[in-house]
């Protein structure tokens, strides 16, 4: 049976924080001329406050703002395991600056003024990166749940069995019957809707 995700991602947002109104406006208007969400936020502190943990998006952030700077935003989100993707746009750019921004996992470093058209090209990339990143860890909290389902004995047998021990050395390790190795084994299988030890393997490599 297959284990995908049951439901769909939530809405993707573009939120853009830089301190500039006018630019704030401008990518307001050419990004939401495309029928994407727009959010904007004249600070990373005010942008932190307002989001939503676990949402796909994309962040086009300003790298020079008072307060928390734009690469520092990124470090902050990249901690909290955010899934939002970043590009980064800056009027006052260096190579180690765009060395850093790229390193921690920047769609792109985009110097202003910028062309339109590739600063839309790297959100609609920035915004696939995220959906997938959100697909594998909606996967990865399906997977944990099901293993959630065994007994802690369950567990112990499932992790021997993928070690590749039969199930006569599991039994002596533990110290049950054969045939109670044999139930906890089926349980497994069971609970976790798999056929194989190659797709139980699969399934708890995926957990981690």
């Amino acid at each position: 049976m297959s284990h995908e995700a049951e439901n769909s991602a939530p809405p993707r947002t573009v939120y853009v924080v830089d301190d500039d109104p006018a630019m704030c406006h401008s990518l307001d208007w050419l990004i939401g001329s495309l029928g994407l969400e727009v959010q904007s936020f004249a600070s990373a502190e005010e942008f932190l406050r307002a989001l939503k943990p676990d949402r796909p998006g994309c962040l086009v952030t300003d790298v020079r703002m008072p307060g928390m700077s734009g690469l520092e935003l990124q470090d902050t989100l990249a901690r909290a395991g955010s899934l939002l993707s970043v590009v980064v746009v800056t009027g006052h750019a260096d190579v180690p600056m765009a060395v850093r921004a790229l390193r921690a996992g920047a769609v792109d470093f985009i110097e202003k003024p910028f062309n339109d058209q590739l600063l839309l090209d790297r959100v609609h990339e920035a915004l696939e990166k995220s959906r997938r990143a959100w697909e594998a860890a909606d996967r990865k909290r399906a997977v944990r749940a099901l293993i959630g389902r065994l007994t802690p004995r369950e567990r112990q047998v499932a992790a021997l069995v993928v070690a590749g021990k039969p199930n006569k050395v599991i039994a002596a390790e533990i110290n049950l019957s054969m045939k109670t190795v044999e139930v906890h084994r089926h349980n497994v299988m069971d609970k976790l809707e798999v056929a194989s030890v190659s797709d139980l393997t699969r399934l708890l490599l995926e957990a981690e």
